[in-house]
């Protein structure tokens, strides 16, 4: 089965945990990177892909689930756990990341805090006098886009709540109670990003979304 080759026990139990409170079957991918480092990769459940690099050099390439590995890390263990490599069905996005402009931590609480209280406020009153389920209120809300940056060369670049709410949920900013650094806008591809102190949120276009085979990882 072999080692999971994570030295920043801290680090990944903190990403992991917040996985598993979200759902604790969620295919975690665990990928050496050639800083000799380990990037965590998992797809959240409204669909957005979330990583995070940690210290150690990693199993070279596999995929467990949130449970299992938190499970093995609170213990202190080393051994891998077992694999799950047909689950990650995900394309990861390119190589070339380009950081487009900074949003403050602030305007990002804020705008997560507005979709909090239109969630509230819709599903409470309603919508024009009519009942709206807060299922369908929230996938409306998470499609919405919350800010749009505009490169001094390029296209406008929209970054849409789903992102907002990745960063937010998986603590990526830090503390809730301080301004920290500022995330990053980015884009890969067609890929959108929001690059924050702890961790990076990636969403990849509806429109380009492609269907990956049950066995095996994506390349790239």
């Amino acid at each position: 089965m072999g080692d999971h080759g994570i030295l920043g026990v801290a680090d990944a139990g903190a990403f992991v945990a917040r996985l598993a409170r979200l759902d604790r079957s969620l295919p975690v991918r665990l990928r050496s990177v050639p800083s000799g480092r380990t990037a965590l990769w998992a797809r959240v459940p409204w669909g957005v892909l979330v990583t995070r690099e940690v210290a150690g050099p990693g199993p070279g390439d596999a995929t467990v689930t949130a449970a299992d590995l938190l499970a093995v890390l609170a213990a202190g263990g080393d051994e891998l756990p077992a694999r799950r490599d047909a689950d990650w069905r995900w394309p990861l996005p390119p190589a070339g990341v380009r950081a487009v402009e900074s949003v403050s931590a602030a305007e990002l609480n804020r705008l997560a805090a507005a979709a909090a209280g239109t969630l509230r406020e819709v599903t409470e009153a309603g919508l024009g006098g009519r009942a709206v389920g807060q299922r369908a209120v929230r996938d409306a809300l998470l499609d919405h886009v919350a800010l749009v940056v505009t490169p001094a060369l390029g296209e406008p670049v929209p970054v849409p709540q789903r992102l907002v709410q990745a960063v937010l949920r998986m603590g990526f900013l830090g503390s809730a109670d301080v301004d920290g650094p500022a995330a990053r806008v980015c884009v890969a591809g067609r890929w959108v990003g929001l690059s924050a102190p702890y961790g990076v949120a990636w969403l990849q276009p509806v429109q380009v979304l492609t269907v990956m085979p049950i066995g095996g990882h994506p390349k790239g």
